[in-house]
């Protein structure tokens, strides 16, 4: 960025859908960040029908940094994500957060220093889970914490140079110029998620374009949020169930085409699925706990199902199926 700092500009925003009862504290806390540089919440309803609308009208005329309100129509965060892009390509620096998110001070601080004073071009932080009001089973251990979208790779600032330390859309920050740049970059549309329902991955394959192109991304500690939790994530078929849609949707969308296949499936799929299942058994004859290796194995039946499909609608229509 070559601009001077007295005439950059940042968006905030958020992507909701019929959270309306949230979005006061949540727009509040945004409005009590501190910011090198003027900025801007921008709120994208993403077709509530709920009293989002009014809720935002009304927040819009208390004090503080401008509310923008954008009505997106087409339903999935994909399109609302994308439609938040699109309306702040005119700033240099746009973050995310999510509508069951609360900002701890310093995000935006933290977010302007990477981007502008270190040269990130994609910047991430830390994402803490809200037990204040539910409480933590007893089964839920800290590594699965992150398929409720925890984050934290520690104290210490660095640049991400590999996969295994991801930074999500729920708390993260793009210079702008990637954007307006690449006007192809943009969230993936098969990789999208609806209403409540769960799974998705378009922050995950946006990472991994980020990673494979070589664009610069950081972790910023101090660029922290607190996540809610709605009651019915905190159960086990949750986190097997959002396994079996990782795995089908990857498979579905992002698997590499194997010469060896059965009905369109790699035989080590089906030998994966069957050792996964054959641990599992021995797990729970032993301890009584399979949670994790039963995860394992609905993201392989996910994968299995998907391959399936995906030669299915290949050989119907090969317009439908992208090769890799």
């Amino acid at each position: 960025m070559n601009k001077n700092r007295s005439t950059r500009k940042l968006a905030f925003a958020f992507c909701t859908f019929n959270r309306a009862e949230r979005l006061p504290d949540l727009v509040a806390s945004m409005r009590l960040q501190t910011c090198p540089i003027p900025f801007e919440i921008l709120a994208i309803d993403n077709n509530s029908d709920d009293d989002t609308r009014s809720v935002l009208d009304g927040i819009s005329k208390l004090p503080g940094p401008k509310l923008r309100y954008v009505h997106e129509p087409n339903q999935g965060i994909v399109a609302a994500r994308n439609r938040a892009i699109a309306e702040a390509l005119d700033s240099d620096v746009l973050v995310f957060i999510d509508d069951d998110e609360l900002p701890q001070p310093g995000l935006l601080q933290a977010a302007v220093d990477a981007i502008i004073n270190e040269g990130a071009q994609c910047v991430g932080g830390r994402i803490e889970i809200d037990f204040r009001t539910l409480a933590r089973p007893n089964w839920l251990s800290d590594e699965l914490l992150g398929f409720l979208g925890a984050l934290n790779h520690g104290d210490k600032a660095f640049w991400i140079e590999d996969t295994s330390t991801p930074v999500w859309a729920g708390n993260i920050a793009y210079d702008m110029n990637l954007f307006r740049n690449t006007p192809e970059l943009r969230f993936d549309k098969r990789f999208d998620r609806k209403g409540k329902t769960i799974g998705g991955g378009e922050d995950v394959m946006m990472f991994h374009q980020l990673l494979k192109s070589k664009h610069k991304i950081r972790y910023r500690p101090d660029m922290a949020i607190i996540h809610a939790i709605e009651a019915w994530r905190l159960k086990k078929a949750y986190f097997i169930k959002i396994h079996y849609l990782a795995g089908f949707r990857g498979a579905l969308n992002d698997f590499p085409e194997y010469k060896r296949t059965i009905f369109g499936i790699p035989p080590f799929l089906i030998t994966q699925g069957l050792n996964q299942t054959q641990k599992w058994i021995i797990q729970l004859l032993q301890t009584g706990y399979g949670l994790r290796q039963a995860m394992n194995i609905s993201h392989t039946v996910g994968q299995i199902i998907g391959c399936f499909l995906r030669r299915k609608n290949s050989t119907l229509n090969p317009n439908n199926i992208q090769s890799n």
